[in-house]
């Protein structure tokens, strides 16, 4: 961990206007999408699943993006497909018990020392792999209405010691609301740590503005960014100056991918990830397997398969850059490792 730097630099209006307005230009249709990609539209790329949980990809994103090229592993995370339609055993809309997990609106409390707030159903992107596709945003926010009821509730649990902000993706959040929640929790004395899960620096990496390392780098708690990327692929230019921005202003970077079918279920691009992760400064944290939710069941990936990946991964590549690969289980402790 390198020592944080002073203020990094003046904040201005701008730098969140125009991360705001790329936002705004994230939603769209399949149509519109495999027109601007010039890929021609199949019934195989069609899903009345984008109803309910409607395509959003960011520009920086959607440039990533191979032109004419349907089976992209950038493209297959974001584009609606016919078999989200398909009803599979064993895929629900809980995958992962998270709705016996909350305590409070928007608060999950699983593992000792820690607990997760689900500040927002926005975000940049719609990964249809999403485990939260169906997750009630409405009636499970922390930040409307509940707020002083989260802050009672790990008041009076002195063993939680870390908050993870997460949603949606809790960076669509502006910098004064992200910064005012952040001053209440350094207020509460037992907490040690604020950890932040956001797929946003890859994906939308002008989101990482002087304001949100202003208010980031003067709490009293240690700073936590998780970031989400499953491919090389994804980190541009744009995204390793965001990334570079961060580690600079003392931020531990660590990153979760999720192994998925068609994405990333091979040897060479995990370890492409992970080397390219580490060239920036992100350590591979979590390699997770897919959670069942429904309408994600054509990214499945065999434990079998997880496993051959993994010794692969172990042969060539140096421990610390292989990420642990573990599934979520409703009910455990703590993530399970396959080994």
């Amino acid at each position: 961990m390198i020592p944080r730097s002073q203020p990094s630099v003046q904040s201005t209006d701008g730098d969140s206007g125009h991360w705001q307005a790329q936002l705004r230009q994230s939603t769209m249709t399949a149509a519109q999408l495999l027109a601007k990609l010039q890929i021609e539209p199949s019934p195989a790329l069609a899903a009345r699943g984008q109803d309910q949980f409607p395509l959003r990809v960011p520009p920086a994103f959607l440039a990533r993006i191979r032109r004419g090229d349907p089976h992209d592993p950038l493209l297959r995370q974001v584009l609606p497909l016919a078999a989200e339609d398909s009803e599979n055993a064993g895929f629900s809309h809980d995958p992962v018990g998270e709705g016996a997990a909350q305590k409070q609106p928007g608060l999950l409390h699983k593992y000792h020392g820690r607990v997760l707030l689900t500040l927002t159903g926005a975000c940049a992107i719609h990964c249809r792999y999403c485990f939260r596709r169906h997750f009630p945003y409405a009636d499970a926010n922390p930040a409307r209405g509940a707020w002083q009821q989260t802050l009672d509730y790990l008041r009076a649990d002195t063993s939680i010691t870390e908050v993870i902000l997460s949603g949606g993706d809790p960076l669509a959040l502006t910098d004064a609301r992200l910064a005012a929640m952040a001053a209440d929790l350094a207020a509460i004395s037992h907490l040690k740590r604020l950890r932040i899960h956001s797929r946003l620096p890859v994906v939308l990496p002008e989101r990482i503005t002087a304001e949100l390392l202003d208010w980031l780098t003067a709490s009293r708690l240690k700073p936590v960014l998780v970031v989400h990327s499953n491919h090389a692929n994804e980190i541009g230019p744009e995204a390793v100056a965001a990334l570079q921005r961060l580690y600079r202003s003392g931020i531990q970077l660590l990153n979760q991918a999720v192994l998925l079918a068609g994405v990333n279920d091979n040897a060479r691009a995990l370890i492409d990830l992970s080397e390219t992760l580490f060239e920036n400064n992100v350590l591979p944290y979590y390699l997770h397997m897919l959670d069942a939710v429904a309408g994600a069941a054509h990214f499945n990936v065999s434990d079998a398969a997880a496993g051959e990946l993994l010794e692969q991964l172990r042969t060539r590549l140096p421990g610390y850059l292989v990420p642990r690969l573990v599934r979520e289980v409703s009910g455990e402790p703590y993530k399970t490792p396959l080994l």
